[in-house]
């Protein structure tokens, strides 16, 4: 089970009591979270969700707090942080920063089809839509600099016959990072997997796990949400899904034409990134009792999108 700091019923009753939200009813650890802790927490007045921040800068923890605000107030189900009656959303719990949010119902999709994968598309444009104006700015932890700095040193651990894709992927990223920065920005949840989507049938919910949110081009964030949600099993696009999510998206925001011109390579800076993240998660947590993502499931779709026949929509 992921949870990597485990909590008792006495000190949790005691954490939860100043939202005045009614008696500790039930608990239980999220298996699935990969960096942080995570609870289903049950109490009188409703259900809801707990999680202890347990990796990158707590400083930046007001930034997700005022981002999923914004979100909340344009209409979008995300799981904002609840105040205390004294008006505290941050506040610390066996010495983690803690937040409680609301639970959103609905549940994760495995094997998605077009129509959930077009309220997938629509939602990300919204999320985009909300904040392009005027972005909350906070870097990607795990952005471009990030790929070209980490990637060389992973190569010495990847077997000879994964290399030159690796090499490959980093000298198209070091040749287009400026025109990559350059491309139309807001903020981006940037991690948006199936496993933190959430739908009652074809319905999107929910959106949650905001933890690695940033400012940057929304065409990222696109990749990588297409990336997964659109893959069939050999790591090709699949055409219906694809086409689902895209249009969506740009029947509320219209692309712009470097958007097109780029969106190949973005589709591969997206794999590199999760390759590299996973790569050095499952070398942190070895031996240890957490979920480990496979890396090797990300090699197999850059390798895959050498070649790439999906287009944005308006360059069909």
């Amino acid at each position: 089970m992921s949870v990597f700091t485990p909590l008792e019923h006495h000190e949790l009753e005691d954490f939860l009591a100043p939202y005045g939200l009614g008696r500790l009813v039930d608990f239980q650890g999220i298996a699935e979270g990969t960096e942080n802790s995570n609870f289903f927490v049950s109490l009188e007045q409703g259900e809801f969700v707990l999680t202890l921040v347990e990796r990158g800068a707590q400083d930046e923890l007001p930034f997700f707090i005022q981002l999923l605000d914004v979100l909340h107030d344009a209409g979008l189900a995300v799981p904002f942080a609840l105040r205390t009656r004294e008006g505290q959303a941050l506040r610390r719990l066996a010495d983690k920063p803690a937040l409680l949010q609301p639970r959103l119902p609905g549940r994760h999709v495995h094997a998605p089809n077009a129509h959930q994968c077009a309220e997938l598309g629509d939602w990300l444009a919204r999320l985009h839509l909300a904040t392009c104006d005027a972005p909350l700015e906070r870097p990607s932890d795990r952005g471009l600099a990030w790929m070209l700095e980490q990637g060389p040193s992973l190569a010495l651990g990847l077997p000879e016959e994964h290399l030159p894709l690796l090499r490959g992927a980093l000298t198209e990223l070091h040749d287009q990072a400026g025109r990559l920065r350059s491309l139309p920005r807001a903020n981006l949840h940037a991690d948006l997997f199936r496993d933190n989507a959430l739908f009652e049938g074809s319905h999107l919910t929910g959106v949650i796990d905001f933890y690695n949110a940033c400012s940057g081009p929304m065409l990222y964030d696109l990749a990588i949400s297409v990336n997964d949600w659109c893959s069939d099993a050999d790591g090709h696009l699949d055409p219906a899904r694809t086409e689902a999510l895209l249009g969506a998206y740009s029947a509320r925001r219209r692309f712009h034409p470097a958007e097109a011109e780029l969106w190949p390579t973005m589709l591969r800076v997206a794999c590199l990134r999760f390759w590299l993240s996973r790569l050095i998660a499952a070398e942190e947590n070895r031996g240890r009792d957490v979920l480990i993502k496979d890396p090797d499931e990300f090699r197999r779709l850059l390798a895959r999108r050498q070649q790439v026949d999906s287009a944005l929509p308006f360059a069909l």
